[in-house]
């Protein structure tokens, strides 16, 4: 029976050489959604998306714990969506707890201690906004002491090309990942649809990308774009979280 059963497949692979096997994925994508915690649009059409997602909470904000809890329960990862001041802007675009570079060295750690206790489920951190402090060496190297003290990693949201993040997670041996792209940091179907073709481009010379895109203004649309680019995506990539990531991260630098 079991020669009759290769036969049979031998001669159907002969007879039909179109048949081809799908070769395995190593290049890997990973998603991350900023701004939740605050009930914004596109925040439970988001969680509910069928795949691994990193979602960004922010601290202190009305629905902080609820996001949290809800995107840990549906197999998200979860990281603190730290806010930080930018070089342009107003404080109160920022909300509670923001760090900023008029602190003292005390206050800041004990800003970004309280938003590790306020964010349950956390295993990372990110930016958000901060251009002007992820340039400040004295303000990162405390975040990044506390990041390290409490197990976390650092994705660095690259809203500046000066940020000292690289150098200092290096020295004090926190895991760094980098964003690569924003979908939505113009909010606009065509502005998000350019994006999301980008990402999908630059997937085909890199082994793994990074893209951020947000609740809030742009979050329907966001949504509505990803559930149509997801199958492109997964057709050359593994759709991973940023835990795997950091895995692979870890297995490269022994240290960590």
């Amino acid at each position: 029976m079991k020669n009759l059963t290769a036969f049979m497949l031998l001669t159907l692979l002969v007879i039909q050489p179109s048949i081809t096997f799908a070769a395995p994925v190593d290049k890997n994508l990973a998603i991350v959604i900023d701004d939740f915690g605050n009930n914004m649009k596109g925040t439970k059409e988001i969680l509910d998306l069928p795949f691994h997602l990193t979602i960004a909470v922010m601290p202190f904000m009305p629905t902080t714990k609820e996001d949290a809890n809800q995107a840990y329960k549906k197999g998200h990862d979860v990281i603190i969506h730290l806010p930080m001041e930018p070089k342009s802007g107003k404080k109160s675009w920022l909300g509670p707890g923001a760090i900023t570079s008029d602190l003292s060295n005390e206050e800041i750690r004990k800003r970004t201690e309280n938003a590790v206790k306020n964010v349950p489920h956390a295993i990372g951190m990110n930016n958000h906004m901060g251009s002007k402090v992820m340039e400040d060496k004295r303000i990162m190297r405390i975040i990044l002491e506390v990041c390290k003290e409490h197990g976390l990693f650092y994705l660095d949201s690259k809203t500046t090309g000066n940020s000292v993040v690289p150098e200092l997670a290096k020295e004090i041996g926190v895991p760094v990942l980098e964003n690569n792209v924003f979908f939505d940091d113009v909010y606009s179907v065509q502005h998000i649809t350019k994006q999301a073709d980008l990402v999908e481009r630059n997937l085909s010379n890199t082994d793994q990308l990074i893209a951020i895109g947000h609740v809030g203004v742009s979050g329907l649309m966001t949504y509505s774009i990803l559930t149509k680019y997801i199958p492109k995506y997964e057709r050359v990539a593994n759709i991973v979280s940023l835990s795997e990531l950091v895995r692979q991260y870890r297995l490269l630098d022994k240290r960590l």
